[in-house]
């Protein structure tokens, strides 16, 4: 089966066919940075994260671009009530952006452009745009004449009278359609403003996208992406004016869009209404993969609603994942001459077939995690089977365990990964400290490792010493100090191993 891509232009899915063989040009709309990103933006942002893992999975070359929108009447209006400048602002939200996407395991666009960056760019579009008769200029004001445009429309698929009907639009009689949109904005006092033909101004806000994405990717493109709520206005005027100035279609080959999260109570979750739950507050409560398998498992065109409860459920699953591969990585280890091939390596191929069967059916990835959890309990069982003794039930193990790793790695989740929450790890780090100041001969002494790994290391190395003393009192201690954290130690024939577990509160 070839990737099907569902395209909200055309409403259909199609076949995934790029411009250029082997090679995907990807434009997502980045974030307005008047303020914190919530975890919807975390929702579309690692649903193509994903695509973009997925096609590279797949042998393409990817380059993704992603915009930051750094002048907008909301950063305007904030940087007013807190007297300082609209760059202080965007750059502030700029930097915790970029580090919330880095916790989220995001990987960074190859390049993120500004839209004060590319102001030069806009103004040449803009006129093209006037001397193709698409655009018109009021008093400093530029507009895009939308009934030059015939297809006007298309992406949110209704007319220019049922769009009127059915908008909010500031009553403007300089206008020769109520449905014009501003290209450029002449300069009100107060406000940050840049030369142009029309006079001093700043651009309007859908002309950003189409003079980032120009200028990183060319005039057209493979992949546009972002959420649902920027269908219309904004990516309809994206193609009007796009298309209209470059006289080329289609600007944009596949429109994707995600369905929005919706927050625990309500409908919409929207920063300027305040009824959002910010990446940040997220991720003090929350494991990453988990907030990361919690988006994956619902389909990216179906609405999600953000509870904790959700997300913890999704942290079981993650502790599934990791648990498996731990049990397969402790059986190889105990026995490395196990069969390459065997029923394990046929499970694995298996898991595989089916993964990419689903992301193939336009990135279904709820599909796709569950061939992963099919593999996790033939992992389980064969890993069982290698500790047991029965290395023909373990046969291709190590094939297993590798596409286990991998396939989760194209969705992002990093199953390798020890997750332990802030609070655990002051925790461990008190409780080795109050050790080795009771049993430095078992714990050692010095200064209490940074690293939370480095810490459990101690604390298991001292417990082993603690057992070959026979001071079982002080081993079983440190033992349920450690379940107390979720932190649950396992005494194997093949030595002591350790694991994180999901505590009552849902976190690890």
């Amino acid at each position: 089966m070839t990737l099907q891509v569902f395209n909200s232009l055309t409403r259909r899915k199609e076949p995934f066919e790029t411009l250029e063989p082997g090679r995907v040009r990807m434009y997502v709309c980045g974030p307005n940075l008047y303020g914190p990103a919530h975890v919807g933006h975390a929702l579309s942002y690692t649903f193509f994260d994903v695509v973009r893992r997925y096609l590279e999975y797949q042998g393409y070359a990817v380059r993704h671009i992603q915009n930051f929108t750094d002048i907008e009447d909301r950063i305007l209006d904030r940087a007013r009530a807190e007297g300082r400048t609209i760059f202080e602002i965007a750059g502030e939200y700029l930097e915790r952006f970029l580090r919330e996407m880095d916790a989220l395991n995001i990987q960074r666009a190859h390049a993120y452009p500004r839209a004060t960056e590319v102001i030069p760019t806009m103004i040449e579009i803009i006129e093209g745009l006037l001397a193709r008769g698409h655009a018109y200029a009021v008093d400093g004001d530029v507009y895009f004449r939308v009934t030059s445009f015939p297809a006007y429309g298309a992406l949110s698929g209704r007319s220019l009278d049922q769009m009127q009907a059915g908008a909010r639009v500031e009553v403007d009689e300089r206008k020769e359609h109520p449905m014009d949109f501003a290209l450029w904005k002449a300069s009100r006092p107060g406000e940050p403003s840049w030369s142009s033909p029309w006079g001093p101004g700043r651009p309007g806000w859908h002309i950003e996208c189409s003079a980032m994405s120009m200028r990183h990717l060319g005039e057209q493109l493979d992949i546009h992406g972002g959420g649902d709520d920027l269908r219309f206005p904004h990516h309809e005027n994206e193609i009007a004016q796009s298309e209209a100035f470059t006289g080329r279609r289609p600007f944009a080959r596949y429109w994707l869009h995600n369905a929005l999260l919706k927050p625990p109570v309500g409908e919409e979750m929207h920063r300027h209404l305040g009824n959002f739950v910010s990446i940040q507050e997220a991720l003090g409560r929350h494991d990453a993969d988990a907030i990361r398998l919690f988006i994956l498992s619902a389909h990216y065109r179906t609405p999600l609603r953000w509870t904790d409860e959700a997300v913890e459920a999704a942290g079981r699953g993650v502790e599934r994942l990791r648990t498996a591969l731990a049990n397969a990585v402790a059986a190889e280890a105990r026995i490395p001459q196990l069969p390459a091939d065997g029923p394990l390596a046929r499970a694995a191929e298996r898991a595989r077939m089916a993964f990419e069967r689903a992301m193939d059916d336009d990135f279904g990835t709820p599909q796709a995690l569950a061939a992963l959890f099919d593999l996790t309990a033939e992992l389980n069982r064969g890993a069982a089977a290698a500790m047991g003794g029965t290395s023909g039930a373990a046969g291709g193990l190590g094939q297993a365990a590798v596409t286990l790793r991998r396939l989760a790695g194209v969705l992002g989740l990093r199953i390798d990964r020890v997750a332990l929450a802030a609070d655990v790890q002051g925790a461990l780090a008190r409780v080795l400290g109050e050790l080795r100041a009771q049993e430095p001969a078992l714990f050692g002494d010095g200064e209490v490792p940074r690293d939370p790994e480095a810490v459990l290391t101690a604390l298991l190395a001292g417990r082993d010493r603690a057992r070959g003393a026979r001071r079982f009192d002080v081993a079983d201690a440190v033992r349920a100090r450690l379940a107390e954290l979720g932190i649950i130690v396992e005494d194997l024939p093949g030595g002591t191993r350790w694991r994180v577990a999901a505590r009552p509160d849902g976190r690890t």
